[in-house]
């Protein structure tokens, strides 16, 4: 591993010589992750992109996109972007960055099962703000709204999410 990588640990993250706290998906962790498992897929993982909402906060990376009004994940595994950010209206299943809470307020988005999704593998592992600690996401790694903020401005081209 390298000093710039994001390790999942039991309880926290370790990341640049500190821990935070983390949650991970309601499944748990797993080698054999499918759509809507709610479980958190082991390996090493690329952050390919960082989304933030610019009605709510100042951009946290020169490289970080705005998230605009329509802006969504495919989550469909029946549809052609599937893993794929999409524009409203959208008919398939999907999911609204653009939230009323702040949870997507700031997203890192993994490089699991990306671009080439394989259908039904599961979508969108993200590292984004948590519902509160020890609250479970969906299958994502999540923070504390400063936490994840601290670590945004510090990720590097090489850095990666280690989850052992």
């Amino acid at each position: 591993m390298k000093a710039t990588d994001l390790v999942v640990m039991p309880t926290h993250v370790r990341f640049m010589g500190r821990r935070f706290p983390r949650t991970i998906g309601s499944g748990g962790l797993t080698n054999s992750k499918a759509e809507g498992d709610g479980a958190t897929p082991r390996g090493t993982h690329r952050i390919v992109g960082m989304l933030y909402r610019p009605d709510r906060m100042s951009q946290p990376a020169d490289w970080a996109l705005p998230i605009r009004p329509g802006d969504l994940w495919s989550d469909d595994p029946k549809h052609e972007d599937y893993n794929l950010m999409v524009r409203a209206p959208y008919a398939y299943s999907h999911e609204n960055l653009r939230r009323a809470d702040p949870m997507y307020d700031l997203i890192l988005i993994t490089d699991w099962n990306w671009p080439y999704a394989v259908k039904g593998r599961g979508s969108a592992i993200f590292l984004h703000q948590w519902r509160g600690p020890g609250r479970p996401t969906a299958g994502c790694v999540a923070f504390r709204r400063d936490h994840l903020l601290w670590i945004a401005s510090r990720i590097r081209h090489e850095t990666r999410l280690v989850i052992a």
